[in-house]
């Protein structure tokens, strides 16, 4: 094996290295954003095709996420999605304490309630239920509500 060859490996096993630190790094807002997006797509009793779209579209073009693969993303919104069918109270409890990973990180919480307005906004009608959980979920956040038009 040539010595450039050996440093191709090497690079490329560095990579490999730092974009599962990333994957790990980026877990809890990785799953906050999909309970986030649960909660807020569910709030109306329906999931549309618009808030689905929204949220992959956000998901591809954040960098912080961007290290995950789509089918990941699917794959966490449809765990929250799917334990919020089953038990209304316990997917509730399990995504808010997802979203409470992200309450000491300002930054992360902002991005994340832009992201569920405008999933919500996505097929037109940002409606009352939607706002109310909105708000639960930027007071979870530990950011106020008021900075996003929400009160």
């Amino acid at each position: 094996m040539s010595f450039e060859s050996f440093l191709s490996q090497l690079k490329n096993k560095a990579s490999e290295l730092k974009t599962e630190a990333l994957k790990f790094k980026n877990k809890d807002f990785l799953n906050a954003a999909m309970a986030a997006s649960a909660l807020i797509a569910m709030a109306d009793g329906s999931i549309t095709g618009e808030e689905k779209q929204k949220m992959i579209k956000f998901i591809e073009s954040n960098d912080a996420l961007s290290v995950f693969t789509t089918s990941d993303v699917i794959k966490a919104f449809q765990d929250f999605v799917g334990q919020l069918e089953f038990d209304k109270d316990i997917g509730e409890a399990k995504a808010f304490q997802a979203l409470g990973k992200l309450k000491s990180n300002n930054e992360a919480a902002r991005l994340l309630m832009r992201m569920i307005i405008a999933i919500a906004s996505s097929d037109g009608n940002f409606d009352l239920s939607e706002k109310k959980v909105a708000v639960r979920i930027a007071n979870e956040l530990g950011v106020s509500p008021a900075e996003f038009e929400l009160v």
